[in-house]
């Protein structure tokens, strides 16, 4: 009786401790993370690696032809060796202040962006007099170049709930005496007009959602337009019909691939063999020990199946749900003295008809704050890179680690008071990520 009792009891309490979580699936196989086949996430790797062209609606302004160009080491969604160019001034309001940009002999100016597309696709054929290449007016002081992210695991990071980062930050600031206090920015769903999200993508926590961090990168870097951002840069050379990018005969357009196939992605997996020497070892437990950890968070957990995510447009599925994952990042902004005082361009991120709408918990002071801030870089993956930081001028891991100053700071500093063998644990330790 007393046996049946104690199992009767032991089931409730099971029962009441609701779902574990599970770990997050990673590799580089190409092969889904559960969240569809195999079969249909290679499809959506196809549109991912699909090479656009002029006909397609390419440009006029444009960085690159496919989503793999920016984002391919070692297989499609990973990082690569491709920049960005930014730039902008700051007003006589201390404010960041976009540039104005003349085109086509300053016929026109294009405004209200701060990237700086490196390619055009006219003079052409069809436009043999039409120049609309971009160059940087000697007015813009600012100026940075961004290289582009990885890409893969970040479905589990859009699963986060939204509290887990504002807690995190808390946590965060109170446990440091306010010395590392990362930013949470509330940014705009663009898929679901009037409501935010807390940002997480792009190196200014941009964007919540990765069907607007698709459509975004899909004008902006490729000149495609889409339901969510309709309108071109310029009209100058352009002779596709808008938007570009019409939904398939599965009611899907690109940027719902795009991001599906995001989502379905495995995490980044450490190098396994690096990861267990001594070596490595001995510098996970130093990398904590002198707080690089407090941001780069080693760990962080998705929130349940069945939550609601994106202003209600995206709702977290069975594959994305309570999964534990290693980001090495807090995803908060901060200020570790490496900023480019660029502030986020709302019409480039948001849409022409941004400020038509009104959105939840967003401020445009939070914006300007965060212009010295960079998004804490996830380390996953960071052993397929050899250019380092946001703009990519560190060459070396140690280079990287120098560079931090700011809230940062004393981590740096207890970091160079480390014996020359404890450092580079650290770095043989980063090397694995």
């Amino acid at each position: 009786m007393k046996l049946l009792l104690a199992v009767a009891l032991l089931t409730v309490a099971l029962a009441s401790a609701g779902p574990q979580n599970s770990e997050a699936p990673t590799g580089f196989d190409n092969k889904s993370n559960g969240l569809v086949d195999d079969m249909t996430h290679q499809a959506d790797q196809d549109k991912f690696d699909e090479t656009e062209g002029v006909s397609d609606g390419l440009g006029p302004l444009y960085n690159a032809q496919s989503c793999r160009e920016c984002h391919q080491n070692p297989t499609s969604g990973g990082t690569s060796q491709m920049t960005e160019l930014r730039v902008g001034h700051q007003g006589p309001d201390h404010h960041f202040h976009n540039p104005d940009i003349s085109i086509a002999h300053g016929t026109e100016i294009v405004s209200g962006r701060t990237l700086v597309n490196d390619r055009a696709i006219c003079p052409n054929g069809a436009f043999a007099g039409t120049e609309i290449q971009e160059h940087v007016p000697e007015t813009e002081s600012i100026r940075t170049t961004r290289v582009a992210l990885g890409l893969l695991g970040d479905g589990f990071v859009e699963a986060v709930a939204d509290q887990t980062f504002i807690e995190l930050a808390r946590k965060q600031c109170k446990g440091t005496h306010r010395k590392i206090c990362g930013q949470v920015l509330y940014v705009p769903i663009v898929e679901a007009p009037g409501e935010t999200g807390v940002g997480r993508f792009g190196w200014k926590d941009q964007h919540a959602s990765l069907v607007s961090f698709s459509g975004d990168a899909y004008l902006n870097e490729m000149g495609i337009t889409t339901r969510l951002f309709p309108d071109e840069v310029t009209k100058l050379c352009n002779t596709a019909a808008e938007p570009n990018d019409p939904p398939g005969p599965d009611g899907l357009d690109d940027i719902d691939h795009f991001a599906r196939f995001i989502r379905a992605s495995k995490a980044p997996a450490r190098d396994s063999q690096l990861a267990q020497t001594s070596k490595a070892e001995r510098g996970s437990e130093l990398f904590n020990k002198i707080g690089c950890a407090t941001c780069h968070v080693r760990t962080l957990t998705t929130a349940p199946a069945g939550t609601k995510a994106n202003g209600g447009t995206f709702t977290i599925p069975e594959a994305l749900g309570r999964k534990t994952f290693y980001p090495f990042s807090d995803f908060l902004l901060h200020n570790i003295g490496t900023g480019d005082g660029i502030a986020v361009p709302m019409q480039e991120h948001y849409g022409r008809n941004m400020y038509q709408i009104t959105w939840k918990n967003f401020s445009l002071d939070d914006f300007q704050a965060a212009q010295d801030k960079i998004r804490t870089a996830p380390l996953w993956g960071v052993r397929f890179r050899n250019r380092l930081m946001h703009d990519g001028t560190s060459s070396t891991l140690r280079d990287a680690v120098l560079r931090h100053s700011g809230e940062a700071g004393d981590v740096n500093h207890r970091f160079q008071r480390l014996s020359q063998s404890d450092q580079e644990a650290i770095l043989e330790f980063l090397s694995s990520l």
